[in-house]
Parts: structure tokens; C-alpha cells; sequence
């Protein structure tokens, strides 16, 4: 999508401190970060939200799940854990309308969250 932030940032066209990346997925520090770790993980196919995945993107949705907890070996949060946060809808604080999820650690997190 032409107007989307993280498309742009996909295409380099807006800079991001990238930390992963493969041929399906791309992952950033988030520029507000709301924990010592937060990163967002993108795949590469633009498609606004949850409520746009089928049956068709279920292998995508496992892989980034499963990619997330290398992220966060990455990030050097794997041992003390992480959340995985996706938000759908704007009720749900999604702001930018290319699925993403959060990777958050780097201290004890609340719950309940929101």
C-alpha cells in the first residue's frame, strides 16, 4: 500500500532500526517504546489486520510467532520472557493498519494490560 507507514519502512523509504529480517517478516524497535524491549514485527504482505487473515495466511501468522521467540533471543529477553501483543481495531489501540505485533520485555510487565 502506497501510503503505508510500514510498507515504506519495508521498501526503506522511511529508515527503522531493523533487527530482523527474512524473505516473509521484518521486525524494528518501535520509535515509542512502551518497555526496555519493544519491537514490532511485520510481515512483509500488506493486509491491515487479523481481521483480514484466512485460512491462507495461517502458516504466515504461525511463522511469525515462531520467529518472535528468536526476536526476543535476539533482543537478549528470551530468558526472563516476553509478551506478544496484537491489537486489532482501533478499541484495541491500533494505530497503523498493517497487521504487526509487539514484542515487549526488558522488566516485570503488568497485568492485566490496557
Amino acid at each position: 500500500m502506497a501510503d503505508c507507514i510500514f510498507c515504506k519502512i519495508i521498501n526503506r523509504e522511511i529508515p527503522a532500526r531493523i533487527v530482523y529480517e527474512d524473505e516473509k517478516i521484518l521486525a524494528f524497535d518501535d520509535i515509542r517504546p512502551q518497555a526496555p524491549v519493544h519491537t514490532l514485527i511485520i510481515p512483509k504482505e500488506h493486509f491491515s489486520s487479523l481481521k483480514e487473515a484466512d485460512e491462507s495466511r495461517a502458516e504466515l501468522l504461525g511463522y511469525i510467532l515462531l520467529k518472535a521467540r528468536e526476536i526476543a533471543a535476539l533482543k537478549g529477553i528470551e530468558a526472563s520472557g516476553f509478551r506478544i501483543v496484537l491489537n486489532t481495531g482501533p478499541d484495541s489501540g491500533q494505530e497503523v493498519f498493517h497487521l504487526h505485533f509487539h514484542l515487549l520485555g526488558g522488566r516485570q510487565l503488568g497485568w492485566p494490560p490496557g
